[in-house]
C-alpha cells in the first residue's frame, strides 16, 4: 500500500511509477488517498487530522488482508510515509516492512525539530528513498536518524533530487531490488 504526500493524492506520478514497478515484480499494489484528501481535493492536512489519516491507513491494511494472503508492506511519500511510520510504531505487527519516499525528517530550515521520536519503536525493515537536495532532511541527517531504528534499514540516496524526487534520476527497478533486500 502506498500513499501520498501533503500536497498530492494517490495519482501522484511518483506513486504511479512505484506501483507499476512493484506490480511488474509480482506485487499487488494499492495506491490510496488518505482521509484528509478524501475530504477535500486540495490543501494540506491538519495536524489534528493525523490520527484519522493513520486510521485510514489501518483500514487499507485491513482491506488488503482480504485481497492478499502474504506479507503486507506499507509506504508513502513524505507526509504519507511519516504517517505509515507512526502507524507501524503504534502497531508493530501490522505490516512486514516500510517503503518511504522523501521522509520529512524535519521542517525545512528547522533541523532541530526532528520527527523521529517514534523511530526506536519501529521493529520492521525500512527502505528510505531520499533526494540528496531534500530540504526536509539531508542524507547525513537521515543516516543519523536511521541509527535510532532497531530494525534493518536501507537508505537509497537519489543524486540531485529534492523533496519531490523529480530532478533526480533513478530506476524504480532499483527501488524494488533494494526493497526486496531489506
Amino acid at each position: 500500500m502506498l500513499t501520498h504526500g501533503a500536497g498530492g493524492n494517490c495519482r501522484a506520478p511518483l506513486l504511479v511509477a512505484a506501483a507499476e514497478a512493484f506490480s511488474a515484480a509480482g506485487f499487488v499494489v494499492l495506491r490510496c488517498d488518505l482521509p484528509f484528501r478524501q475530504r477535500r481535493l486540495s490543501g494540506p492536512p491538519s495536524p489534528a487530522g493525523a490520527a484519522a489519516d493513520r486510521a485510514g491507513l489501518r483500514a487499507a491494511v485491513d482491506a488488503m488482508h482480504g485481497v492478499v494472503s502474504g506479507p503486507l508492506f506499507l509506504g508513502g511519500q513524505s507526509y504519507g510515509g511519516r504517517q505509515a511510520t507512526l502507524l507501524a510504531a503504534e502497531e508493530p505487527k501490522l505490516v512486514s516492512a516500510l517503503l518511504l519516499f522523501s521522509y520529512p525528517l524535519h521542517p525545512p530550515g528547522k533541523p532541530d525539530r526532528l520527527r523521529t521520536e517514534h523511530f526506536p519503536r519501529l521493529r520492521l525493515p525500512v527502505l528510505f528513498v531520499q533526494g540528496t537536495s531534500d530540504p526536509f532532511g539531508t542524507i547525513d541527517e537521515l543516516r543519523g536518524a536511521l541509527a535510532l531504528i532497531p530494525a534493518r534499514t536501507c537508505l537509497l540516496p537519489i543524486e540531485g533530487a529534492g523533496h519531490d524526487l523529480r530532478r533526480g534520476r533513478f530506476d524504480f527497478a532499483t527501488v524494488v531490488t533494494e526493497f526486496l533486500k531489506i
